[in-house]
């Protein structure tokens, strides 16, 4: 009997060759079949008599075929099939482009019923391309016409039509397992049970149904989603962590040393974190604040509580850039307080012993690391190696979090030992809306800075017109002949030749723009670039003697988009800013505005879109970046703030977290479930799916 774990190769008229091409779509049994959703559908419902059809209408027939011949076009390039269908009232041509095997599918006598646009020429009306089925092989139960059609991504060799007939074949074949969403949950929300659901989402008689069904099948997977992350967090209360008592008179006197004042702001902020330090379960806490508004001497604060406590601190990035810079900014810090501060990347291995730098072998860092010589560990996924040990962590510190994934974070934490877990504190710049962030880090507490440090100058944003690009090119050259620097952000690293596409052709490339810039319009200037392409150290000495004032503008990719800090720098000018998400021209933005001149983004879009332009507009009018955040949620989606391949989530799980009332209320009910029945063992049908669901996203891997 087939049922939803059968291997779909099991299933007759599948055989090797669509197989192949299914895996390509990642189906590999009759669930992944029946879950592989349509991404649109046709309406063929309008039925009309051939007397009764209008050109440019979409309608359906059914006829007689007369006659059907294929020819080749006069250039030999294209077969032509061509057919005469007859009912009761008149008869109307039809015409397909390379489909000659039609001819021999369909015979002159066959009954037939067609789909498709009406078109009209010199010769009349006729059918282009419509969609077929033979009358005997459907009687009333039509799949390809008469009805709304659904039409699904697609492969090569393999596309909707016989998607739809192993589809529709199987729903009255297989064997269907017991419903994973409770029956009091589908009757409170008037959701269809499994089988009806699947049967309204592939062939649904009216679009209202398709929309059910998309409801209920989102609301389940967000469902499942806070089931795991609940769950998650039930079993962080379970754990061990170092309780840090931390001293008070240190904290105030390393806050006194600052040659700024802490904002209100993060002085909350600090007491939520200190608070948490305290308890014996491992503090999981999420860190948001915008670009600039301090959240790593917040960091370095509860690093100090807890190295002065004899523990280690873990701090990683997701870039070498990233480290280098916490490196340097933290050993300057630390340097009178007794802290020695290490750096680990893929190029090298650094240490500053209290303001001392110095660099060493990976071999002997991992010895002085393992022995507890080194208080704060800084590094990139370098730090999650199995060769990196600690003596006693008691804080692990991820900056940027939404760009590591939650098995990363976990194996950092993983360095637990004696059963105890260090607490964890994460960090991310990129607005993220609450209902999100709650939703996706469930399982974290969350801390918000609100405040930026009073004397920071508001960036001034421009949306600049092709028109008006000479003068922004001259406003440029002011600010570098004041002593400023700026920032020229493209979208590649070079123009594709590969793929010379209008839509590639049309982006700015870093090679392109940095030969521009250079040999025309700033020939007078110091320029470079950078790119992911470059080594590490390469990198790493561009970013220096740009930070020395060596270079005056710096045409970069996304690479900078993280946490590059350069005070001198007042402009940041971003070219193709229709082809960014509006959270990541946020960060490229923060990127300038960090020190006391005025500064300025400039937008570049050559993108005629109205779309575009309404995005683009909203980053300008934006009052601060969370509600920039929200508008960005809805535009873009999701994936725009978490990425489908960092967070493990997939596009459909993706569009399902936009609608943020579903969100709370899948959320509620995860609640209640697990309030009655915390490791599900009365609801064994959830505890199963749970995990298969937990197999098919990864989120928890």
């Amino acid at each position: 009997m087939l049922d939803f774990k059968t291997p779909v190769n099991l299933v007759s008229g599948v055989g090797q060759y669509y197989q192949k091409k299914m895996e390509r779509l990642g189906i590999k049994t009759i669930r992944d079949l029946f879950f592989h959703f349509p991404s649109r559908y046709e309406d063929f419902s309008n039925f009309k008599n051939i007397e009764d059809l209008e050109p440019e209408e979409t309608a359906t027939i059914s006829g007689q075929i007369m006659d059907i011949k294929t020819r080749r076009s006069w250039q030999r390039k294209l077969f032509i099939t061509e057919a005469i269908v007859q009912d009761q009232t008149d008869s109307i041509r039809a015409i397909w482009f390379n489909q000659p095997f039609l001819s021999q599918n369909l015979k002159p006598g066959d009954l037939v019923s067609l789909a498709g646009k009406v078109t009209e020429n010199e010769k009349g009306l006729f059918l282009s391309a419509p969609a077929y089925e033979k009358i005997s092989d459907f009687d009333e139960d039509r799949r390809e016409t008469g009805r709304l059609i659904p039409v699904y991504p697609e492969t090569r060799g393999l596309g909707s039509r016989a998607l739809r007939f192993f589809i529709k074949k199987l729903l009255a074949q297989a064997r269907f397992p017991v419903d994973p969403l409770p029956a009091s949950l589908r009757k409170r929300f008037g959701f269809p049970e499994l089988k009806i659901a699947l049967e309204q989402m592939h062939f649904p008689t009216e679009p209202e149904e398709a929309e059910l069904a998309k409801k209920r099948f989102a609301f389940e997977d967000l469902w499942l989603l806070e089931l795991l992350i609940l769950q998650e967090r039930q079993k962080l209360t379970l754990k061990k962590s170092f309780a840090i008592r931390p001293n008070l008179e240190i904290l105030k006197n390393f806050v006194e040393a600052l040659n700024f004042q802490l904002t209100d702001s993060q002085r909350q902020v600090i007491f939520e974190i200190l608070k948490d330090l305290q308890k014996s379960q491992p503090m999981n806490r999420l860190l948001e604040g915008d670009v600039g508004s301090g959240k790593t001497v917040v960091a370095a604060l509860a690093a100090l509580a807890v190295i002065k406590n004899n523990c280690q601190t873990a701090l990683m990035t997701p870039t070498e850039i990233l480290s280098q810079q916490h490196f340097q900014t933290l050993g300057r810090i630390f340097k009178d307080w007794g802290v020695n501060v290490g750096l680990l990347t893929s190029s090298g291995a650094k240490i500053n012993w209290s303001g001392l730098e110095s660099t060493t072998t990976k071999k002997e860092f991992l010895k002085k690391c393992a022995t507890g010589e080194l208080n704060l560990i800084i590094g990139t996924h370098s730090l999650i190696q199995k060769n990196v040990q600690f003596k006693k962590l008691g804080l692990v510190v991820i900056d940027e979090q939404h760009r590591f994934g939650v098995g990363q974070r976990a194996q950092l934490l993983e360095n637990a030992k004696n059963g105890i877990t260090p607490h964890l504190l994460s960090m991310t710049a990129t607005p993220i809306p609450r209902t999100l962030a709650l939703t996706i880090w469930g399982d974290l507490d969350i801390s918000f800075i609100k405040e930026m440090p009073k004397n920071r100058k508001p960036i001034i944003t421009k949306l600049v017109a092709p028109l008006n690009r000479p003068k922004a090119y001259a406003f440029i050259r002011q600010q570098i002949k004041s002593g400023r620097q700026a920032f020229v952000i493209c979208p590649l690293i070079e123009a594709s030749t590969a793929n010379p596409s209008t839509d590639l052709m049309e982006r700015k490339s870093v090679l392109q723009e940095y030969e521009k810039l250079h040999k025309q319009i700033f020939p007078d200037l110091k320029i470079a670039m950078l790119h992911g392409k470059m080594k590490p150290k390469e990198k790493e000495e561009i970013m220096k003697s740009f930070n020395d004032r060596m270079i005056d503008v710096l045409v970069s990719t996304s690479v900078i988009e993280v946490g590059i800090d350069v005070p001198n720098a007042t402009i940041m000018m971003i070219e193709g800013a229709d082809r960014f998400g509006l959270a990541q021209i946020y960060q490229f933005r923060g990127r300038v505005g960090r020190g006391e001149h005025q500064s300025y983004c400039l937008l570049f879009n050559e993108s005629a879109s109205s779309h575009a332009q309404q995005r683009l507009k909203a980053i300008v009018e934006a009052k601060n970046s969370f509600e920039l955040a929200e508008q960005d949620l809805q535009i873009r989606g999701p994936g725009e703030f978490l990425g489908t391949r960092q967070s493990g989530i997939p596009d459909y799980l993706m569009l399902a977290l936009k609608n943020l009332e579903m969100v709370k209320c899948s959320r509620n009910e995860a609640e209640k479930i697990l309030a009655e029945d915390p490791k599900l063992e009365k609801h064994l049908t959830i505890k199963n799916r749970l995990a298969e669901f937990n197999q098919t996203i990864k989120i928890l891997n």
